[in-house]
């Protein structure tokens, strides 16, 4: 059934625009001018301030993003949607040429292109800065990049919203809950309630940080704004079917169906009906971005000829469709090991420039579906086990380069974390023999190249990567990745190559350490990055590490944790052990995820009676090898506890 409900704090910066505009007295306790811009609006639109200061933390979390549009083509602190002016050029799942199911027994699945949507046809929720623009008089552009205008716009279309609704322009936050539900953009009740009671519990509980531009930003807490979902009922929305959706009680959720059908000669698609956990256990949970609008993703989730995942998330409200039952195996990793032990979360963004923002709706809704799935499934929390695409492993030598990249180095992992409840916090001191990579996100603004042209540096942002060289120097070179690169050459600074990236939240064995300058264990190799004290990138932790058994001068790593071929029964083929190209060499040290048994899922018929899971005596363990996990024989290690 469609669910409503709760919030959870957060914490987190993004990047810098000065705000510009009339001033007024600050009433919530901050003292910059975005603060006064609030105050100055709200009084100028009659609406309580703590809505303004409510709406806008929950879109943006008052950040101004300089100016550079979300993934959804929203702009300013009130994320007013501007698609037309933000459409993107590259269709869902464009980087890369993996093979979606990464399955070597079936024959290989390319993701199709798809055509942009027609800019006129688009829904009025990635349209809402051209009617703030005709509320507030204030030209598109000056709504998109001035951050005075921008609050204005929002406050424009509350009241906008209030008033067609008939309720007054009254001082009481409770009196707004469906101006606030009808600025959400949502199409169905339900989500429009989990939308403006997120609005309300950051209302009640409030909040204050220092925003992208370096401004303090406080909204005092006021226990009385009372949440009235009963005013969503007279936005005239639909209700939208639950179906057998899989969600927790604090989200909305609506089943939109992929299909399971049989066309073509042997050919099916687009998932495999399985029996999980009772079949396989589920171990992962994969964060996508879509690369591609909503409406055009679940166009192609719809698609019997095309890939699929579990669940799709908006980016303007929150709003998640189920896709995919859980005890069913979805294709959207592009290795099959993991797809048949994952969740796929698909996340919506369709800007050509991964150099955009998520919106604060998007990150709490997905935080509370990875809590509930990682409950249900006894999943950990960490990013050996919450992956993102573009940590997950080629299954062969043949497929890394095509392995797929998002959500890319500008997903903000560490506010996930905490919205997950799991923060990246020391675990040990600063001489640890294992570190968390853990910059500030705001301050860390690594340059990356060819977000809208090749080689054009992309637009400065906060980012959650850090950058690996090969000696302790910024100007020396990056580490290289023989997988991506063969010939030798060296990583570049490419948005889309993960060659020499270490992520938020990831962990590695320390393998020496010169002044500012920290050197980790990666894919084979000594990468150093900057980690200065006064400013670290990174925190002590207390981890197993693991390294190659007495006497192996080299060990090989893997891309999956397949069964030997003794496990194979017969009639189910023989799938390969295939080594990547990269060796973990004797004293280097890695750390230890998952001790798991060889497992394989035979699934190439429609029919499923024919379905077999193999599984195997040789133990794997996952480590943290590179920016993508890899897989160990534990017979080849010994573990350091």
């Amino acid at each position: 059934m469609l669910r409503a409900g709760g919030a959870v704090a957060s914490a987190a910066l993004l990047l810098p625009l000065v705000s510009a505009g009339p001033s007024a007295t600050a009433e919530q306790g901050g003292s910059g001018s975005l603060q006064r811009e609030f105050a100055a609006a709200a009084a100028q639109y009659r609406v309580p301030q703590s809505v303004l200061l409510g709406v806008s933390y929950l879109q943006s979390r008052w950040d101004t993003h300089g100016g550079a549009a979300s993934v959804t083509g929203g702009y300013g602190p009130m994320h007013l949607t501007d698609a037309r002016t933000a459409l993107a050029e590259a269709p869902h799942h464009s980087h890369g040429s993996e093979d979606p199911r990464g399955d070597d027994a079936r024959e290989t699945l390319r993701a199709a292109g798809t055509a942009l949507p027609d800019p006129a046809e688009l829904p009025s929720r990635l349209r809402t800065l051209e009617r703030a623009a005709e509320l507030s008089g204030y030209s598109p552009a000056q709504l998109r990049d001035n951050a005075s205008a921008n609050v204005r716009g929002g406050a424009a279309l509350l009241a906008d919203a209030q008033k067609k609704l008939g309720r007054p322009l009254s001082d009481r936050p409770s009196d707004w809950f469906g101006a606030v539900a009808r600025f959400s953009g949502a199409d169905d009740t339900a989500t429009a309630a989990v939308y403006a009671g997120d609005v309300f519990d950051v209302i009640r509980t409030g909040q204050s940080r220092t925003t992208d531009s370096g401004e303090h930003v406080s909204l005092a807490a006021d226990p009385s704004a009372v949440a009235d979902a009963a005013q969503t009922a007279r936005l005239g929305l639909r209700t939208a079917d639950a179906g057998k959706t899989e969600c927790p009680r604090t989200v909305a959720c609506e089943w939109i169906p992929a299909p399971y059908e049989e066309f073509g000669e042997g050919e099916y698609g687009n998932h495999d009906l399985a029996n999980r956990p009772a079949s396989q256990s589920v171990k992962y949970i994969v964060v996508h971005d879509t690369e591609g609008s909503w409406d055009t993703t679940l166009k192609l989730v719809q698609d019997p000829t095309y890939v699929s995942w579990q669940y799709t998330l908006r980016s303007s409200d929150g709003h998640i469709a189920q896709h995919v039952p859980l005890k069913d195996v979805a294709w959207h990793a592009g290795n099959w090991y993991v797809n048949a032990k994952s969740v796929g979360l698909e996340h919506e963004g369709f800007l050509v420039s991964p150099d955009a923002w998520y919106t604060e709706a998007m990150y709490r809704t997905s935080a509370r579906l990875v809590r509930y799935l990682a409950q249900r499934y006894d999943i950990p929390l960490d990013r050996q086990h919450i992956l993102g695409h573009d940590t997950v492993p080629g299954t062969t030598t043949a497929t890394i380069a095509g392995m797929h990249t998002d959500p890319g180095p500008y997903w903000d992992w560490a506010h996930y974390f905490t919205l997950l409840g799991r923060p990246f916090v020391p675990g040990a001191g600063p001489r640890s023999d294992v570190v968390t990579i853990r910059p500030d996100y705001v301050r860390n603004q690594p340059l990356y190249t060819g977000c809208v042209k090749p080689a054009e540096a992309c637009a400065p942002h906060g980012s959650g990567a850090v950058r690996l060289h090969t000696a302790p120097a910024d100007d020396a070179p990056l580490v290289k990745d023989i997988g991506l690169r063969p010939g030798g050459q060296d990583s570049t600074t490419g948005v889309n190559d993960t060659g020499a990236r270490a992520s938020t939240g990831q962990q590695y064995a320390v393998a020496e350490r010169r002044g500012e300058w920290t050197a980790i264990w990666y894919l084979g190799q000594k990468a150093w990055f900057h980690n200065p004290r006064s400013r670290p990138t990174a925190v002590g932790a207390r981890e197993a590490l693991l390294t190659p058994r007495a006497g192996l001068a080299e060990i090989p790593v893997y891309g999956r944790a397949y069964p030997e071929a003794a496990a194979y029964p017969e009639g189910v083929p023989v799938q390969p052990v295939s080594p990547l190209p990269y060796k973990l060499l004797a004293g280097q040290k890695y750390v230890v995820g998952d001790r798991v048994p060889g497992e394989y899922l035979y699934a190439t018929t429609f029919d499923a009676a024919g379905h077999r899971v193999v599984r195997g005596k040789e133990l794997y363990y996952e480590i943290q090898f590179g920016h993508r996990v890899a897989f160990v024989k534990a017979t080849d290690v010994r573990v350091l506890r």
